[in-house]
């Protein structure tokens, strides 16, 4: 784990650097700390002479005031720079907890829709979110704190052994015992701290599930089931949590009382030696504040681990996605500056999401340039995963499908992905202006144009009705318009993007009849020049495509063109029975649908 954080730590090591060297000052004015004790008890009450020339000469009211002022600056001294030391850390370690979010977040928009269909979203939040900040416990409340109490720690040991040996070695005869009960406890918290971020990020899911699916918990009324569910989560998280802080708490005290022993054993053996003359009873003091200061960074250390303990099970859980290979790889290639023509084939294409999930087999078809498609087909019969293939959501299992006669694979993403404009189902609206919302694909097209596409898009005349017209924001989703306003501010993004190939999933679906009539119009005009793919039940806006793909069980039933395929009697005529109630038409008829 260390090993994959130091590239995020090395990018402030100018910062860590600096933090080093203010532990180095404290560790100089804590070594200074117990000594104007020693001069007040030995030098000033005592009367023992002291052995600095240039105060030899001084009265014991003088002694005393410069040993309390001595005392004043070296806490004073300490306690800015421990300050100091703090900022600098937390800082250290906050920016360390920006960079690893930014490159998750960053990694998690390249990984394929196949490895987001797999994850919870919530989890997923709770890794970006919280996980996260375990970079920062691990820097700031783990590897710093051990460089410190290391520096520190070196430091008393080279003040006390010249006071006394003895003493010295009793006092670290704790060291073995603290360093076996890390051992002891490390696994276990651990294990209980990855427990404990699993049952979080149910809660996460849980709470990000429910506000997505509101409308459908209240109009079922299923609230107090909604509520239970979550309660259950949130005690077992809870529950898990409390696990959790009774180990630390159990170490912590284990570790507390091995120290208090080691205090005792060496304030014994000291107290004898100032009875027996071979210490005064200044050293002895000096010595003893020596040694709870010895103990604090032996302390820290221990204290430091089994914070890392807690925090690698967060780290971990980030490590594990930024880990995880991004299926889609990248392609070198990048279109001409004209853009792709747009010939387009599926060759012998099959695609599975799992070993046991076969959705995709044997297609095998080709469009022509400027070319107008349909693709019809039951729900669950792949039609939206055959055009996910086309914008590389993810990859064919088998067979490859490629644009102007090149696989997709070979192309750069970013520029694959900007020779489509898509519409897709559920329509997306962010919490942006409208005119953002819009140009989300194209973001610096003028205001012309945005209103352009909105026009087509038949939605112009709602978006000048707003109270800010097209700077007026949307809320979260879009919940202050409908699912055909919504539906139609997607289309006009798509119109917007104006590029060589164009993907309409279902793209009036939620538009009344005569509205539907006024959007196709404006979209069957952008169509004129550009290959365009169209997935649609509601058979009525196929009626301008060249041909109609009609997939089944993961195949292509049939193919052809509208008035063929109704010529036929097949799978698309009883489609087209169904919906429209009529006789089969002739072959030869010029407007089918």
């Amino acid at each position: 784990m260390l090993r994959k954080l130091l590239p995020y730590l090395a990018a402030y090591r100018w910062r860590v650097a600096w933090a080093l060297a203010q532990v180095f000052l404290i560790a100089g004015f804590e070594l200074v700390k117990p000594w104007p004790l020693k001069v007040v008890i030995d030098n000033v009450l005592g009367g023992k002479p002291i052995g600095v020339a240039a105060v030899a000469a001084w009265g014991r009211g003088s002694l005393l005031i410069a040993a309390c002022l001595a005392m004043v600056v070296a806490y004073l001294g300490s306690g800015g720079l421990t300050l100091w030391h703090n900022y600098t850390t937390i800082r250290v370690g906050q920016s360390m907890v920006n960079d690893l979010r930014g490159a998750l977040y960053a990694h998690l928009q390249r990984l394929s829709l196949a490895y987001h269909g797999r994850q919870r979203v919530g989890d997923l939040l709770y890794r970006i979110t919280a996980d996260s900040f375990a970079v920062q416990t691990m820097v700031m409340n783990g590897i710093l704190p051990i460089l410190s109490a290391i520096i520190l720690l070196s430091g008393m040991l080279l003040v006390l052994f010249p006071l006394d040996p003895l003493l010295t070695v009793l006092a670290l005869t704790v060291v073995p015992v603290l360093f076996v009960l890390i051992s002891a406890f490390n696994h276990k918290i651990v294990t209980i701290a990855g427990e404990v971020r699993e049952r979080e990020s149910r809660v996460y899911s849980l709470v990000q599930w429910g506000m997505a699916a509101i409308r459908v918990v209240q109009a079922f009324a299923k609230e107090t089931d909604e509520h239970h569910r979550f309660m259950g989560a949130s005690r077992e998280s809870l529950r898990a949590t409390l696990h959790l802080y009774t180990w630390q708490t159990l170490y912590s005290s284990v570790v507390n009382l091995v120290i208090a022993a080691g205090t005792a054993l060496v304030v014994y053996a000291g107290a004898r030696a100032v009875l027996s003359g071979q210490l005064s009873l200044g050293q002895l003091i000096v010595f003893v504040s020596y040694l709870a200061q010895l103990y604090v960074p032996i302390n820290q250390i221990t204290q430091s681990w089994g914070l890392i303990a807690g925090a690698q099970a967060g780290a971990r859980r980030v490590f594990e996605v930024l880990d995880t290979e991004a299926d889609l790889k990248d392609g070198w290639r990048e279109f001409p500056a004209g853009g792709a023509r747009g010939e387009i084939r599926w060759r012998q294409v099959g695609f599975r999401y799992g070993e046991d999930a076969p959705v995709l087999s044997g297609i095998d078809f080709s469009v022509p340039a400027g070319g107008t498609v349909a693709i019809v087909g039951p729900t669950g019969a792949g039609k939206t995963t055959l055009l996910g293939l086309l914008a590389r959501f993810f990859d064919p299992s088998s067979g490859a499908v490629e644009i102007d006669g090149i696989d997709l694979r070979e192309y750069a993403l970013k520029s694959l992905r900007a020779q489509i404009g898509m519409v897709l189902q559920p329509p997306l609206i962010f919490p942006l202006s409208v005119r953002d919302n819009i140009a989300y694909g194209r973001p610096g097209a003028d205001n012309a144009a945005i209103e352009e596409a909105a026009r087509l898009a038949c939605i112009h005349d709602r978006i000048a009705a707003l109270p800010d017209g097209y700077e007026t924001i949307l809320g979260e989703g879009g919940v202050a318009l409908s699912e055909g306003e919504k539906q139609r501010i997607t289309i006009a993004r798509a119109l917007l993007r104006d590029a060589p190939i164009l993907v309409l999933d279902e793209p009036t679906s939620a538009l009344d009849v005569e509205t539907e009539s006024l959007v196709m119009e404006g979209v069957e005009r952008l169509m004129r020049g550009r290959t365009t793919f169209i997935i649609a039940h509601r058979l009525s806006t196929i009626r301008r495509c060249d041909r109609v793909i009609v997939l089944r069980d993961g195949g292509i039933a049939e193919q052809g063109s509208p008035a063929e395929l109704l010529g036929r009697g097949g799978v698309f005529a009883d489609y087209h029975r169904t919906q429209f109630g009529a006789a089969k038409q002739p072959a030869e008829s010029p407007v089918v649908l």
